[in-house]
This record gives C-alpha cells, sequence and structure tokens, in this order.
C-alpha cells in the first residue's frame, strides 16, 4: 500500500479552520480538506504555467494566476 504524502499539511488545514470559524476539525476531514486544495492548487498552477508560457515567459506571474479567477469562477 502507498501511503500519499500530503503537500498542505493536516496540521496547516486544522490552524486555518480553527482561526477562520474557531472550530475544531477531525484529521480525516483535514486530511481530505488538504487533498482538495492541493488539487485546486495544481489546477491553478498548471493554468499559471501554460499562460505564462503562451506570453514567452520562464516565471509566473500574478497576472498569471489572477488570470485563473477570472476564467475559472466556481
Amino acid at each position: 500500500m502507498r501511503v500519499e504524502r500530503l503537500k498542505i499539511s493536516k496540521a496547516t488545514i486544522k490552524r486555518i479552520v480553527k482561526e477562520s470559524t474557531n472550530a475544531k476539525i477531525s484529521d480525516s476531514a483535514a486530511e481530505m480538506l488538504a487533498k482538495m486544495l492541493e488539487k485546486k492548487a495544481e489546477s491553478i498552477a498548471r493554468h499559471a504555467v501554460q499562460r505564462a508560457k503562451k506570453k514567452n515567459r520562464g516565471v509566473v506571474l500574478l497576472e498569471d494566476v489572477e488570470d485563473y479567477k477570472l476564467n475559472k469562477e466556481d
């Protein structure tokens, strides 16, 4: 069985939830939320990199990330 390592820690998720809602979150819920956020971050990163490449830049700029927000409202 392969153990998947989270890029966003459960502790970080727990802290965000606590600070923003003053609520507690279980380990399993924090892990699921971390996985969901990682998938979203990967999607945003892919979009931003693709946009930077179209503009012949090797560096992703703020405008590339903001473009995702403008074009992918959810």
